[in-house]
């Protein structure tokens, strides 16, 4: 969080940075917003330019950047507006040197003034603040870290068994090539079972004795007679 707010402080004094510097000299007393954008593609010119359509321009555009990195925390951003700045600016020295021979730095104003270290040293600014944050992506993955995982998995059907705790690969414990028997279907509760009986019933006739092979409850019946 300090580390956020440290960034973004330091990107957006970048920011100001380099959206003044076109308002201040830049080369020989002439402001930075002298300068039109064509003319960093196509040649330094004497010819003046409008505010709207001078280096300013890509200059607001970096600040807008910025601002939306800082509000989004994202470093991306930011770090484009630090090299959208930077590109510009050297871009304009490459222009100006070929247009006067050569480039001088000077305090008698005949040379590289004021406005150009403002705009370099937004640039650099911008990237510094880029570095110092922290963005958003690392708290993420941070609470996925400290998210319980669960230590152990079942293995595939089609491998060893490597059950836990041991993680170990080892032969199944049923080894036998047959099929595993079937647990005897449930019938019922055991008549014979006096615990299990749900109805009574009536007590077996005397004749009825251990080994009697006789049913007790449904004796054979005498032939009729003729």
């Amino acid at each position: 969080m300090i580390r956020n707010i440290l960034g973004s402080l330091v990107a957006l004094a970048g920011a100001a940075s380099a959206v003044l510097s076109p308002f201040r000299d830049w080369y020989g007393g002439r402001a930075g917003q002298d300068y039109r954008v064509r003319d960093l593609f196509e040649g330094i010119t004497a010819t003046e330019s409008g505010v709207l359509v001078s280096i300013l321009l890509p200059f607001l555009f970096a600040a807008l950047l910025v601002i939306a990195g800082v509000v989004l925390r994202s470093r991306i951003a930011v770090a484009l507006a630090g090299l959208v700045v930077l590109g510009f600016t050297i871009l304009w020295m490459v222009r100006q040197g070929q247009a006067a021979g050569s480039l001088t730095v000077g305090g008698d104003g005949a040379g590289l003034q004021v406005g150009v270290v403002n705009a370099l040293a937004g640039g650099v600014l911008m990237l510094i603040g880029a570095l110092l944050m922290r963005g958003r992506g690392r708290g993420a993955r941070g609470r996925r870290e400290r998210e319980p995982v669960e230590p152990y998995g079942a293995p595939p059907a089609d491998q060893v068994d490597m059950w836990p705790p041991t993680q170990e690969p080892g032969m199944s414990t049923n080894t036998s090539p047959w099929p595993e028997p079937e647990v005897d279907p449930y019938t019922g509760p055991d008549p014979h079972d006096p615990r299990t009986r749900s109805y009574p019933q009536a007590p077996p006739p005397p004749s009825a004795r251990p080994g009697d092979p006789r049913d007790p409850v449904h004796p054979p019946r005498r032939p009729p007679e003729r």
